[in-house]
């Protein structure tokens, strides 16, 4: 049967027309067709060479593969002498075989010989640096990224991406104006920049405007990830991108990890900081060692060490006492505390005195939900510190519960609690747990709990956090003299797209006097 479709009947009599063509050729000039074909395809792999990136770094990656599919060949070849037909299927199995069997034993053995180094590495500390009370934590991933959407106007772009950068001195939530739909998405560039103030309660957007020659979101000629695959380092492991903003121009930020190999007793590699790769409003690309980085007057603000390489370092420890305590008795195993945060998890960045740092809180292996140990990561330096309790202290999870049985008249089943940090007053530890709507439309209010009495404190605006911060256990919350009390009601004024636009408190010996024309209805506050 022909083919229906014109251009697919085009290609397949231009085919038949080359067939044609080479009938009756001499083998050497056949020879001299395939090798233009062959250099043909070796051009257009080497062009396309980012596609091929996911393929060529799990081989690299996995040494394992390579020794299957040697002896994989060598078991088909001799089966094939003795049984012919039969070396195939045997070289088949064994490669599947060894492969599977390989990868499964390498994880082990690499997550142990991480885990080993983590321990070594890490500076063990019987404090945490303090919070920086100008650079506080106040909006979580899911409502700066609705806070970023209701406020764009641009119609051919969306939102992209989504992580921390330090513009101005101050902490905002980053993301790219990607090209939306699928005719710009081949057709336009990334568009800018949109930053959302991370230490504002309320939505505290800024947009960057002007078309990056590679960016994030459009199609690969226009992408730069496929740019950095061909202009920076390929046998490398990028991280998630984040956009800097620097003098006005806007610069992509990649840090990357590079594999070490270890060959016994079998080959495996473990991820390494390998450096960050920085790619300028014009395409180009500069490839800095990690103190390169550190020196390099676009990034000097920012955090630098990899997201996942921080996760999966710390993770890596529970094999602390072997690879076989993890099957057996658990002994001294811990696992990263699982937190809610929706599109968010641990590591999370903080601000500290000493500059910006990972935390990522641990527990112990199991039901327990204890604080077994923080982990703190230098998001410049990549050093790493565990803080041990010498005593019992509460953990993230156990956190949210606290701050639940504390606002018993608060709605939870369309409230929810958001990405429990650690923060540190005063060198005493507590749990910063934002209570976010469902839609995450915006910020009910923030509970600061202390990690050990468990004692929860309410505030409502960023003052708030921040004077919570500089130590002030109970902050005057408000405008005007609350004398440390918790409000009674919270009062938000919301714009039609959802974003939180003002907020008000309301103490008990007050009232609510709602005017909608020439209607006044008084009401008691006497609830949140």
């Amino acid at each position: 049967m022909a083919p229906s479709d014109p251009t697919l009947r085009r290609i397949v009599a231009a085919a038949g027309a080359a067939v044609e063509r080479l009938r009756g050729r001499s083998p050497r000039a056949l020879g001299g067709v395939l090798l233009v074909l062959v250099l043909l395809a070796a051009a257009a792999a080497w062009y396309f060479r980012p596609w091929l990136h996911p393929l060529v770094w799990t081989l690299y990656t996995n040494p394992v593969v390579a020794v299957a599919l040697v002896v994989g060949l060598a078991v088909g070849v001799l089966a094939n002498r003795r049984v012919p037909g039969l070396g195939p299927q045997a070289g088949l199995a064994v490669v599947l075989l060894l492969a599977v069997a390989g990868t499964g034993l390498t994880g082990l053995l690499a997550g142990q010989q991480l885990g080993t180094a983590t321990m070594a590495a890490a500076t063990d500390t019987t404090t945490l640096a303090e919070t920086d009370a100008e650079m506080p934590r106040v909006v979580p991933r899911s409502v700066a990224g609705r806070y970023a959407s209701n406020t764009l106007n641009f119609p051919q772009y969306r939102i992209a991406g989504g992580d921390v950068t330090v513009y101005n001195g101050t902490p905002y939530w980053s993301y790219a104006l990607a090209p939306d739909g699928a005719y710009n998405h081949f057709t336009k560039r990334q568009h800018g920049t949109v930053l959302v103030d991370m230490t504002e309660q309320n939505a505290e957007v800024e947009t960057v405007v002007g078309d990056l020659e590679q960016g994030i979101g459009p199609a690969f000629y226009n992408n730069y990830r496929f740019g950095l695959l061909k202009r920076g380092e390929y046998l490398v492991d990028y991280a998630d991108p984040f956009m800097v903003v620097h003098e006005g121009d806007q610069y992509i930020a990649v840090p990357y990890t590079t594999p070490e190999f270890h060959w016994l007793p079998i080959p495996y590699t473990t991820p390494e900081w390998g450096g960050v790769a920085l790619v300028s409003p014009n395409g180009s690309v500069a490839d800095l060692t990690p103190a390169e980085a550190r020196d390099h007057p676009v990034l000097s603000e920012q955090k630098l060490y990899p997201f996942e390489l921080a996760r999966e370092r710390v993770a890596a420890t529970r094999y602390r006492n072997g690879i076989l305590n993890t099957f057996t008795s658990h002994e001294d195993e811990i696992e990263v505390a699982p937190v809610p945060g929706e599109g968010n998890d641990q590591p999370f960045l903080t601000f500290t005195d000493e500059g910006p740092e990972y935390v990522v809180a641990v527990e112990p292996y199991g039901e327990a939900q204890g604080l077994k140990e923080i982990w703190t990561v230098d998001g410049r330096t990549g050093e790493y510190g565990r803080f041990t309790p010498n005593e019992s202290l509460f953990g993230a999870r156990k956190a949210t519960d606290y701050v639940r049985q504390a606002a018993r008249t608060t709605d939870w089943n369309r409230f929810t609690p958001a990405e429990p940090i650690p923060v540190v007053v005063d060198g005493r530890l507590y749990w910063e747990v934002r209570v976010v709507p469902d839609d995450s439309s915006g910020i009910a209010y923030i509970a600061f709990v202390d990690a050990r009495s468990s004692d929860v404190s309410e505030v409502v605006t960023s003052e708030g956090v921040r004077a919570f911060l500089e130590g002030e256990a109970m902050p005057d919350d408000g405008d005007g003299d609350t004398d440390g009390r918790s409000p009674t009601f919270v009062v938000q004024r919301v714009a039609p797209n959802g974003t939180v636009v003002e907020t008000l408190e309301v103490y008990g010996d007050e009232t609510i006097r709602v005017v909608r024309g020439n209607a006044t209805n008084t009401t008691n506050a006497t609830g949140r």
